[in-house]
């Protein structure tokens, strides 16, 4: 599927990640030194955040959206749009984004969705949430992306263990006549989603107690189904094959050389994987972002995060083209090109621990 949406423009970027942090290079633990030091070459990941367990992937997404909001100096009741990604909710029910709205104190006309999708969810909020700006009365939106994907991993699963970190993050949009077009294209192949899955918690495969309690056995195979499950070579195969399509299906819909694009920001998947999508689109180094070295692969937010870590100064003074682009679990995949700026600046904050946790019902 192919869009382009109208005056629609990035207003603001925000990221929010955990105070703790952990490496295997420094602290090699289910690897060896000299392991965890190849596997930093290769990943391109040094050091990932963790979330402490009485915080969720929300508390991430407030915090920067509280954060942002204050930089733009818009107030609240000026937001009606708010769209919360993740694959980690809150609870089964209510939608997580109805909470977030209450807590940020969004009013009440405010249309306030979930979307469950992970590495490219971000492009898919975006789109949705401008798509729903330019055909109604609202001015301001919210795009909110953050996934907790260290608590499903398993503690000595060495493949998945050195790649996933928690982050959050927020982005705001805003109706601005002549700021420019938007292009966007999404795909989705469902024959992949075997390949990066949590088999066990919903309602194929239910983790609530039933009446008669679960032997061992059955404890021992919902632990393990309740942790992710990667394929990695599928995984790698899958992204060569599907993201230079997607790169070029983009810049002919815009109407644009790779020349023209300032900067490619891809889902921060690994290093390896970024290298060889961008020798087989072939663009320079310089315009292509790689940002995992201090956060791993957080999903979701990686698309946002990185812009916030590596194209901060950049993005505050004149207009710069970006290609974004989030491709993995589902298969799902999508690209938007957009210009962007001049912006407040973009920027990484921590979480704290005391950190108010989103309440049920209360701010």
């Amino acid at each position: 599927m192919q869009a382009t949406v109208q005056d629609i423009a990035f207003a603001g970027f925000r990221a929010a990640v955990p105070v703790h942090r952990h490496s295997y290079v420094r602290e090699p633990g289910i690897f060896t030194a000299a392991e965890a030091e190849k596997l930093e070459q290769s990943t391109g990941i040094y050091e990932r955040r963790v979330l402490p367990p009485h915080l969720c992937a929300s508390d991430m997404c407030v915090a920067a959206a509280t954060d942002l909001l204050k930089s733009l100096e818009w107030d609240p009741s000026t937001v009606e749009v708010l769209i919360f990604v993740s694959q980690d909710s809150d609870y089964n029910l209510p939608a997580t984004a109805c909470l977030i709205q209450n807590r940020l104190g969004l009013p009440t006309s405010c249309a306030a969705l979930d979307i469950n999708l992970g590495c490219s969810g971000f492009i898919y909020a975006t789109w949705i949430a401008s798509t729903m700006l330019a055909g109604a009365s609202g001015k301001r939106a919210l795009v909110l992306c953050g996934d907790t994907s260290t608590r499903h991993l398993m503690p000595e699963d060495r493949s998945t263990r050195p790649l996933f970190g928690d982050a959050g993050a927020a982005v705001a949009l805003e109706k601005r006549p002549g700021s420019g077009p938007m292009h966007v294209v999404m795909g989705t192949d469902g024959r992949g989603a075997p390949h990066i899955v949590v088999r066990a918690g919903g309602r194929r495969n239910p983790l609530i107690p039933g009446e008669q309690p679960m032997t061992a056995e059955q404890h021992e195979t919902a632990y393990r189904d309740a942790r992710l499950s990667l394929n990695g070579p599928e995984v790698f195969s899958f992204s060569l094959r599907a993201v230079p399509p997607l790169v070029k299906a983009n810049l002919e819909l815009a109407g644009l050389s790779s020349e023209q694009i300032d900067y490619f920001v891809l889902h921060q998947a690994n290093k390896l994987m970024l290298d060889q999508i961008r020798r087989k689109i072939a663009v320079d180094a310089e315009r292509f972002i790689v940002d995992l070295h201090d956060y791993g692969n957080t999903s979701s937010a990686s698309i946002p995060l990185a812009i916030c870590s590596s194209l901060s100064d950049k993005l505050t003074s004149g207009r710069h083209k970006l290609m974004l682009a989030g491709f993995g679990v589902g298969w799902s995949w999508a690209s938007l090109i957009a210009e962007v700026g001049p912006i407040p600046a973009p920027a990484v904050i921590e979480v704290p621990d005391d950190f108010p946790p989103l309440q049920l019902g209360g701010r």
